[in-house]
């Protein structure tokens, strides 16, 4: 009996045995951080979610960013924005990249070099982490077929406004009423500082944006409307004057058309002087100067990846 209870034993092992070594468990192989960031077409880049205090500017002002090979491309006008847009939709040559290890060495034409710890914070979502300002980005991955290029396009019309040196009317409708607006004949956006000034002018028939004398200045604001995504609302809030106010809607990424609401006229605005923006950080043209000693950049490394453990609080809240 206990030969057989022996027996039954080792036949038992045996089985055990076999089975751990010809059904290993499946572990999906790891992908390289190239591979990653080259999984998507497009990152966006989602300002709202940045944590810290800091600013990166060439992601400040991207609203994707796209890695090719070593090659960063971004969007960062809506002028020109779309599948078929700058870059086949991937934007413009900004600069280049090298990836390994988590680490993402950037060289942008303009600010320089920058050098970020990447997370992948789930499949589609990664966060670039910039020791030098103790700043995080979050970007989040798409294919070009499955982006929404009008959403991001009119829900940025605040910048849209920006991207021409000048707004010249080029239509006043025969309909509606006789009003201190019909004068104007300029409008210009501007962009910095607040984000919100812009200039009118009474000069006709400019040809050089850069000659235009602005007559007034204020504030202005760009608003939705419920129920209908392409169509916004636009206040100019002058200085000394009433407010004018309008529903504004784009016709094409060069013309926008104005409805003065208050007097029934409508009115087309025609950008002039196109703005393409590469804006730089102050180290302009700066290499060593520029970023962190190799010392210095591990050791805000080191902090951050201690941080992990604990929940992030964003700065900003």
């Amino acid at each position: 009996m206990k030969a057989l209870k022996l027996l039954f034993g080792l036949a038992l092992v045996a089985t055990i045995f076999t089975s751990c070594t010809t059904n290993p468990v499946y572990e999906e192989p790891a992908i390289s951080l190239n591979q990653l960031l080259g999984s998507y077409d497009l990152w966006y880049v989602d300002i709202n979610q940045t944590a810290g205090y800091g600013e990166t500017p060439f992601l400040q002002i991207a609203f994707t960013l796209s890695f090719r090979n070593g090659v960063l491309f971004a969007n960062n006008n809506l002028v020109g924005f779309g599948p078929n847009g700058q870059g086949n939709g991937l934007g413009i040559d900004v600069g280049e990249y090298d990836a390994y290890d988590m680490i993402l060495d950037v060289y942008h034409d303009l600010d320089g070099f920058q050098s970020f710890d990447v997370y992948q914070v789930d499949y589609d979502t990664i966060e670039l982490y910039n020791p030098f300002n103790d700043t995080s980005y979050f970007l989040h991955g798409y294919q070009k077929s499955a982006f929404d290029y009008d959403f991001v396009f009119y829900d940025n019309i605040h910048y849209f406004l920006q991207e021409y040196k000048a707004w010249e009317k080029t239509y006043t409708s025969q309909m509606g009423a006789l009003n201190e607006f019909d004068s104007e004949n300029y409008l210009q956006f501007l962009a910095g500082g607040n984000d919100s000034e812009f200039r009118s002018s009474q000069d006709y028939n400019i040809s050089n944006p850069n000659d235009i004398y602005w007559d007034y200045t204020g504030i202005y604001g760009v608003g939705n409307i419920t129920g209908n995504t392409h169509l916004k609302t636009l206040t100019l809030d002058y200085d000394y004057f009433d407010n004018e106010f309008f529903e504004l809607s784009v016709l094409n990424d060069q013309v926008i058309e104005l409805y003065h609401a208050k007097s029934g006229t409508t009115y087309e605005f025609t950008g002039r002087g196109y703005i393409q923006y590469m804006r730089n950080a102050q180290a302009r043209g700066v290499e060593n100067d520029g970023k962190l000693k190799s010392s210095e950049l591990e050791k805000k490394r080191k902090q951050k990846t201690a941080k992990k453990d604990n929940p992030r609080v964003n700065k900003r809240d």
